[in-house]
């Protein structure tokens, strides 16, 4: 009810254009709830229509304007108050006036520019969102949709292996070799540990997967490591000359493209650590950064331009025209 034109007397809702058709993903709440969204990349073009439906009909709205948005955001948890945009369009879809009956606008944002992946993490949110409003004196209407982005890389020219070494002096020397550095987010971790001499009473040894979230600058610097796999490579004692095969699947855990320093505001990244625990309960630790990175299901002929685009922001990627036509054979496959 409506009290001296105070209330909602009108409803707002965003309907895509590409509802019936477009791909959802499901992404993390807040809460932890999963639900699904519609999934866009850079570049893509996000249209559609705005309807307003007036509550009581043959009555009046009066407003100062009608409006959508389109706005990428970061917020900081420990900085509610303040938002982050990143990307803010706006359409104005009417001016001020009075609408008599419900009615429906269109509205297009063509090539839209969507730099960073959606991303929910503990002490931050990057999100994407159409916000529709319709001005009025006391109390504006309006109404949010939330999309999710994806950000695709095609392969990284450069991707070495990694070789690292554990040792303590006459006691432990261990070598341990992951076939690349850059993974995409369903590949394979492939790797061998060698060693090369073995005085400690090893009891078990372990690959962790880390997520190291890094948010604010300077004093306000908060760090945040979520574990989010455990491999165990051996239960027992491991004999001089030893090499165990190491094979990781990273399909079945839940992460993100590694994210480095999103708009100054925040970083994700990620690390092997390998663990040996010897009899006597003490850790051994050694860890090293990988870089995670994520690769399109089948990239449709439509989506190779886009892909070009997201993959020239990938750190290492390689020239327009070489990484078109590798975008091409992805069409081919």
């Amino acid at each position: 009810m409506s009290f001296f034109g105070f209330g909602q007397s009108a409803d707002i809702d965003i309907v895509l254009n590409d509802a019936e058709t477009r791909k959802k993903a499901e992404h993390k709440s807040e809460d932890g709830r999963k639900d699904k969204y519609f999934l866009f990349y850079d570049g893509e073009t996000v249209s559609g229509k705005v309807n307003v439906t007036l509550k009581y009909p043959g009555k009046r709205l009066e407003h100062n304007g009608i409006k959508i948005e389109f706005i990428g955001q970061i917020e900081l948890y420990y900085d509610r108050g303040n938002h982050h945009e990143f990307v803010s369009l706006v359409k104005d879809l009417a001016r001020p006036g009075e609408l008599t009956q419900s009615q429906t606008f269109d509205f297009e944002f063509t090539h839209v520019e969507k730099p960073y992946e959606s991303y929910t993490g503990q002490n931050v949110k990057l999100r994407y969102f159409l916000r529709a409003t319709v001005s009025r004196r006391l109390n504006d209407i309006s109404k949010e949709l939330d999309i999710v982005v994806h950000t695709l890389s095609t392969y990284p020219e450069l991707n070495s292996s990694i070789k690292m070494e554990v040792g303590i002096e006459d006691c432990l020397h261990i070598e341990f070799e992951y076939n690349k550095s850059k993974y995409h987010l369903k590949d394979v971790i492939v790797g061998k540990i060698y060693f090369l001499l073995v005085r400690i009473k090893i009891r078990h040894m372990e690959i962790d997967i880390i997520k190291r979230e890094t948010t604010g600058t300077g004093p306000n610097v908060y760090h945040e490591n979520d574990t989010i796999a455990k491999y165990e490579i051996m239960d027992g004692a491991p004999v001089r000359g030893e090499s165990i095969p190491i094979r990781l699947f990273l399909a079945g855990y839940e992460m993100t493209p590694t994210m480095r320093d999103i708009n100054k505001k925040f970083s994700v990244r990620y690390y092997l650590n390998l663990v040996l625990i010897d009899e006597e309960e003490r850790r051994y630790f050694k860890q090293q950064e990988i870089t995670l990175w994520r690769k399109g299901d089948i990239v449709r002929k439509s989506m190779s331009h886009q892909a070009v685009i997201a993959a020239q922001r990938f750190e290492g990627s390689c020239n327009p025209e070489k990484t078109q036509s590798q975008s091409n054979e992805e069409d081919d496959s």
